[in-house]
């Protein structure tokens, strides 16, 4: 935002000055007259008040959800509602710190309780559960673990730093510490597939894939999305290219994808497999800072097939004010990461140093878009 020159507008007087204007003056100065110190007691204020006490207390609100998920109560509800005393019961927790919890979630629309003080599990609780299309269990317990907790805790240095707090906290960068520490790793695997899960279809069918041709998933984990692309259009291949830990637990071994596919490990900071019509980079890129993405996407146009295309998805944030799920987890990632979610000039400016072009961008019905992009003209 443009700063006003001083020297071509005037600052409003903020006395009377007398030499202008005579004492007892019918007409009072028009010039406004700010007020330093606005009334934050007015009744109008209360609720915007409320509010701020209430967001400042947002961390709690992840440790319910945390709660819930360990505790698989949305999954206790799936035949029904319950009391808190019967899931006190099945969970074996004390009835009135249980009743509390759930009340404090109903009041986020994660579960609702009626007259009879039963709770129902909601739209959003049902996402809890376990073992059903599109879990997002996994995804919360990812988020709410203290890898996560811990590097926001630190926002304040990683904003004064511009330094990703996780490895002044835990000792070592984030990928770096997965790589010695297999629970984080195993917890971080099934976490990002269930983050992923709900984006793979509805990707899948978002973008006009070749009906031949090979595409090739890079740092593509366990290949939820490769496998509903492949589902989709039985004339493609697909290669699925990951570190070897992430590529072990893979999805693509099935009967209906049978020789149409095979894993590769590797480093996709070198080389990845060539020949590809489409390569897929989902939830890569904004892992990583410039330079690093760079590289990424150097590999990708130089395996790229003559006339394929390059996949960028990720959460594209757009201008203004509106409450977007990226603009969330483009603060997680500068908590962990030296990555962060980027815009389309972001996005431009990163394909233009790397032999690519931006073509178009297509939304999906998730928060993330889909960012095509071609081998640029010589």
């Amino acid at each position: 935002m443009d700063t006003p020159n001083p020297t071509h507008q005037p600052t409003p007087s903020h006395q009377p000055n007398p030499t202008h204007q005579p004492p007892h003056s019918p007409h009072p100065d028009p010039s406004p007259q700010p007020n330093p110190h606005p009334d934050l007691t007015a009744t109008a204020t209360h609720a915007v008040a409320g509010q701020l006490i209430e967001q400042s207390l947002g961390h709690l609100y992840s440790a319910a959800l945390r709660t819930a998920a360990l505790l698989h109560l949305a999954d206790h509800l799936a035949a029904g509602p319950r009391t808190a005393a019967e899931l006190a019961q099945l969970t074996g927790t004390d009835t009135a710190f249980l009743r509390r919890c759930l009340r404090y979630l109903a009041g986020r629309a994660v579960f609702s309780e009626d007259g009879n003080g039963a709770f129902h599990l909601t739209p959003a609780a049902q996402f809890l559960r376990t073992g059903v299309p599109g879990s997002l269990r996994d995804a919360v317990l990812m988020l709410t673990d203290d890898i996560f907790v811990r590097s926001s805790s630190a926002l304040d240095e990683t904003v004064r730093t511009g330094a990703p707090a996780f490895p002044k906290v835990f000792g070592a960068p984030f990928f770096e510490y997965l790589k010695d520490h297999s629970a984080s790793r195993a917890l971080f695997d099934t976490g990002m597939a269930a983050f992923s899960e709900p984006v793979d279809e509805l990707v899948a069918g978002a973008y006009p894939f070749p009906a031949e041709g090979t595409v090739v998933d890079v740092g593509g984990g366990r290949g939820g999305l490769l496998r509903h692309v492949l589902l989709r259009h039985p004339g493609l291949t697909g290669v699925l290219f990951d570190q070897e830990p992430a590529l072990r637990d893979h999805v693509l071994d099935t009967a209906d994808l049978t020789g149409r596919w095979r894993t590769e490990p590797g480093d996709f900071f070198t080389a990845v497999p060539e020949g590809g019509e489409v390569y897929l980079l989902k939830h890569v890129l904004h892992d990583w800072a410039d330079e690093a993405a760079a590289r990424i996407l150097r590999s990708c146009r130089r395996g790229l097939a003559p006339g394929g295309k390059v996949l960028v998805i990720d959460s594209v944030p757009a201008p203004g004010n509106a409450p977007h799920p990226g603009r969330a987890l483009d603060v997680a990632m500068m908590t962990i990461v030296t990555g962060r979610e980027r815009g389309p000039k972001e996005l431009d400016e990163l394909f233009a140093r790397t032999g690519l072009r931006r073509t178009r961008i297509l939304p999906t019905p998730t928060f993330a878009s889909i960012v095509e992009a071609a081998a640029a003209p010589d």
